[in-house]
């Protein structure tokens, strides 16, 4: 691969790129994210492929391979351009039958996404509910772009945003336009990301700076920061060498967890190709300016992601928060200005410069500009990545977007943020998302995890797992962290098993109060957020399980006992099941289970068709 010597050559590139390019070939375009992959997309791939050449369809049917589309629900799927047919669910089998029909010009409608009202068959992919809802600036280049080649990338407008802020040629006007963008930090706490640049702009060079990706996303059922480096790593390498332009940093790291080796794959051979091509290293494309980028791999500690603490992890040290001030933008990684902005912020930036400071705020609301990426995860249809509008309601994104409950039980409530974000109940559902209306509704934006939950989901149950989630993640520098995390687990494990008293739930309030006040980092003061969240819209159930030794939704074990009612056929599906063999009976008769025997583990009720399986 040449290198690129300056912005006539790279415009160049981009003509020969273009000039090869025929929009409209048929494509196979197979997501293949770790969610594709581990459906089968490895399989549709090699299919079609085998296909394509064994009936000599090279020139007349192409095969691409990208990133995660975000309907990780429909995995393994194919899209077909330019028409953008969508077959969701696909096999070798139904593969084979792709590839012919697409060399036919024809449609299989046996095998489209039918539409959950009518169950009619839904060609295009725009048309489909899930896509349709969406906002999709950055999730849709996903479809567009081959995560292993930079020239899928520049001929799909790579690099533009770059060219333009490099002939463009002041560094002030930059930091201008995101601040007029108002782009907030997409990684949680959502600080003004101009404002963010304007300060480590105004640091002196001295030794240089430092722009940090943090892509250290550790939240559980959350996979944002992950699709966007698998599908589209060069976006944030753009995204950096814009930022490195507009403040005068010379240094670049990527910190990703170790977690993601997909990620890490296409991220590594978009540094090499960039490398290669001249667009990162020294006196870049002879326009003076000089920029590298470097991998970190971090262990997997859920307080790196705090910047601080990822801080000392990139110097190699223990990965705990430090007091602040001096503020990263000041001091940070070997004592030089530092800025640190999450996958999603760099991903946003060549967006912006491409659309338009103003074009681009126009989407959202007032104080929170663009668009945000959740994964929809939990007890919802359409499970999946959503790109939607800043100010969109919870309601249009589980019901609209997400399809609703997946049975017939209704959804309880919605767990925003990640492990330190907060439950909203149903009712609060027509809340519009932003930054400001989530923090006064008992949670927070985080990353944008989102897990939807129904009426069998214990509300006490779900604080203790985020509780002991966060206890075990505390660095324990700060006391009232280390050990309030710790004792308000075991508060919340005792009203689990009945044990708890009405002194305690006071206990427990009091003391979620008290880390959420005293503790240095995020991750201490947020982490109280699933408590009194709980506590503020579903105290009814702490009442339940202190009061009556019961759990309403049938979930806490020690509060529970199965039993099987006259609905049973005698199916014997429930006795093969039980591997504590507690269930006895003869076939075509009601069956018993003994309460000595029984682990709780609800099996028999898992695969009992006739629903006779009671909880109580």
């Amino acid at each position: 691969m040449a290198s690129l010597n300056s912005i006539h050559h790279l415009k160049a590139f981009l003509g020969r790129l273009l000039g090869q390019r025929d929009l409209n070939t048929s494509t196979l375009v197979i997501p293949a994210g770790t969610c594709g992959r581990a459906s089968g997309a490895d399989l549709l791939i090699e299919t079609a492929r085998q296909e394509i050449l064994d009936r000599g369809l090279s020139e007349k049917v192409l095969v691409r391979t990208t990133g995660c589309h975000g309907f990780c629900e429909m995995e393994p799927s194919v899209l077909v351009e330019p028409d953008r047919t969508f077959y969701p669910k696909a096999d070798a089998d139904s593969m084979v039958r792709i590839v012919d029909a697409v060399a036919r010009g024809d449609v299989l409608e046996d095998l489209l996404f039918k539409s959950p009202e009518t169950a009619q068959p839904i060609r295009s992919a725009d048309d489909v509910p899930f896509f349709k809802g969406q906002n999709r600036t950055i999730l849709s280049h996903n479809e567009r772009v081959d995560p292993t080649s930079v020239e899928t990338y520049i001929e799909n407008g790579g690099y533009s945003a770059m060219v333009s802020v490099l002939e463009q040629g002041d560094p002030r006007w930059v930091v201008e336009e995101v601040k007029r963008s108002g782009l907030r930090g997409r990684g949680g706490a959502g600080f003004p990301t101009g404002l963010k640049w304007e300060l480590l702009a105004k640091q002196p060079n001295g030794n240089g700076k430092f722009l940090v990706c943090n892509a250290d996303e550790g939240d559980p059922g959350a996979y944002m920061d992950r699709s966007v480096l698998e599908g589209n790593p060069h976006s944030i390498i753009e995204g950096m060498l814009i930022g490195a332009f507009a403040t005068g940093a010379t240094e670049g790291i990527v910190y990703v967890r170790t977690e993601y080796p997909l990620a890490i794959l296409n991220l590594k051979m978009a540094l090499r190709q960039a490398y290669e091509l001249g667009l990162l290293g020294d006196n870049i494309l002879r326009t003076g300016l000089s920029f590298g980028i470097s991998l970190v791999k971090g262990a997997g500690a859920f307080v790196c992601g705090e910047e601080t603490a990822m801080i000392r992890s990139i110097e190699g040290k223990m990965g705990e928060p430090r007091q602040r001030p001096p503020f990263p933008v000041k001091r940070g990684i070997e004592g030089k200005p530092t800025l640190i902005n999450n996958v999603e912020t760099w991903a946003n930036i060549p967006i912006i410069f491409r659309m338009g400071s103003e074009e681009y705020a126009k989407t959202g609301t007032n104080g929170n500009s663009g668009t945000k990426i959740f994964s929809l995860v939990g007890k919802v249809k359409n499970t999946g990545l959503v790109e939607v509008p800043m100010g969109i309601t919870i309601k249009e994104i589980v019901y609209d977007i997400g399809g609703g409950p997946v049975g017939k039980v209704r959804i309880k409530a919605i767990q925003t943020g990640g492990p330190s974000g907060g439950c909203i109940p149903a009712e609060r559902f027509d809340l519009p998302i932003d930054y400001d209306s989530l923090t006064q509704a008992g949670s927070m934006m985080g990353s944008g995890g989102m897990i939807v939950m129904d009426e069998n989901t214990c509300m006490v149950d779900v604080a203790r797992y985020f509780m002991n989630f966060l206890k075990d993640e505390s660095c324990g520098k700060c006391f009232t962290c280390r050990k309030g995390t710790q004792r308000m687990f075991e508060l919340l494990d005792d009203f689990s098993k009945g044990k708890g008293t009405l002194a305690q739930l006071d206990l427990l309030e009091e003391l979620a109060q008290v880390v959420k006040d005293t503790t240095m980092c995020g991750l201490g003061q947020t982490a109280p957020n699933p408590v009194l969240s709980t506590l503020r819209y579903f105290r009814n159930e702490y009442l339940e399980h202190i009061e009556k030794a019961r759990c309403p939704a049938g979930v806490c074990k020690e509060l529970i006992t199965y039993s099987i009612n006259d609905k049973c056929v005698g199916c014997q599906a429930c006795l093969k099941a039980c591997a504590a063999g507690a269930i006895t009976g003869e076939k075509k008769r009601q069956h018993v289970i003994n309460p000595e025997l029984c682990i709780k583990c609800g099996v028999c009720k898992s695969v009992c068709k006739v629903e006779a399986i009671d909880v109580a």
